[in-house]
């Protein structure tokens, strides 16, 4: 576990200030229901209002990734994926998908290059009726480990104290593993070139009926080539979805998505905490975009990518996330709706 950031270190602090701002509007998908806290401390409500920008949010959207861009395509299970889960979504054969690409801010005007987190939403459907949906990000770990703790880094980015962020990192020590990526991890130019990793603990049980813990992530085929904050800037502001609907003229975009298991002891609960390397990974399928649709006539406009929605053979772990993020996303998903009149805002400066 990283040393915490102490007073001193001015500059460091600084860098994690601007860091949390980009973070608190970025990976604001993992949210928090009132199953863990007195709802006197925290509501579903609350936490989504926490994520307002000043200017208000913007109606008939997303209250956090708000900027998106739809696909289609399929996931074809190879099979592997059945030793360690019931679920018909591993079994071998081919399941369609209904796709988001989206960044992590409440701004559907926000110029790409200046968003850190980049998500996917994923929908799989299977002949049985049953789905499973999962919400994947960029980074390799989360910036916080519990609900309340997301929470106090909405607040002390948005607080007009100058030492309230200096005072959540002190709190919250596991955050600055979160800020050196944030700070140093790489940019690539495409949502087709990104890792997408579920950070989240879910169990998966088998025929025999054990059950194991896993994490999953999908990653590209797409070689990942490096670009700078600064280039990608003078790319325009909506470089992500331009690039993504021409690449797919050249033919389908695909991910392979590993299942890593924990071994006992791996921790559950904490998504800050990464399971080791050397645990056992499992490539249980493909999955592969065949179609990119913007999003106001597209079909994941709808779609709540609740990672608690899942099929039979999966279930959620003692990781509070998961139920965390589905209230959220209900209430995100309900005043939404109820501003359909909204939607899409015109960006600013654009015409009417």
């Amino acid at each position: 576990m990283p040393e915490p950031l102490r007073p001193p270190l001015r500059s460091a602090l600084g860098s994690l200030v601007l860091i949390a701002a980009v973070v608190a509007f970025g990976a604001a998908a993992f949210a928090y229901t009132a199953a863990w806290l007195s709802p006197q401390k925290l509501t579903p409500d609350r936490l989504v209002e926490a994520l307002a920008p000043p200017s208000g949010p913007a109606l008939g959207h997303r209250r956090n990734h708000a900027k998106g861009i739809c696909f289609t395509g399929v996931f074809e299970a190879n099979g592997a994926g059945s030793e360690l889960s019931t679920a018909q979504v591993f079994a071998k054969g081919e399941y369609p998908v209904v796709g988001r690409f989206n960044l992590g801010t409440p701004d559907p005007d926000a110029a790409d290059a200046s968003v850190r987190v980049r998500g996917i939403g994923v929908m799989i459907t299977t002949p049985d009726g049953e789905e499973w949906r999962t919400a994947m990000i960029n980074p390799p770990i989360f910036a916080v480990s519990t609900p309340q703790g997301f929470y106090d880094l909405l607040e002390a980015s948005a607080s007009k104290d100058p030492d309230a962020m200096g005072a959540f990192v002190q709190a919250h020590p596991e955050f600055a593993a979160f800020g050196g990526w944030a700070k140093d991890g790489p940019w690539t130019g495409s949502y087709a070139e990104e890792r997408y990793n579920g950070l989240n603990a879910f169990v998966f049980t088998d025929s025999a009926g054990d059950r194991r813990a896993v994490r999953w992530s999908i990653i590209p085929a797409a070689e990942p080539v490096p670009v700078s904050p600064e280039e990608l800037a003078k790319r325009g502001p909506n470089f992500l979805e331009e690039e993504i609907a021409e690449r797919i003229k050249q033919g389908p975009l695909r991910w392979t998505m590993a299942v890593t298991v924990a071994n006992p002891g791996d921790p559950t609960a904490d998504p800050t905490k990464a399971w080791p390397d050397d645990r056992r990974k499992i490539e249980v399928g493909t999955l592969t975009v065949q179609a990119i649709i913007p999003e106001p006539d597209g079909p994941c406009r709808d779609v709540n990518y609740d990672p608690t929605v899942l099929p039979n053979g999966m279930a959620t772990s003692d990781d509070p996330f998961p139920a965390a993020r589905s209230s959220a996303y209900r209430v995100s998903f309900d005043r939404r709706a109820a501003e359909a009149k909204d939607y899409p805002r015109t960006a600013p400066g654009a015409s009417q």
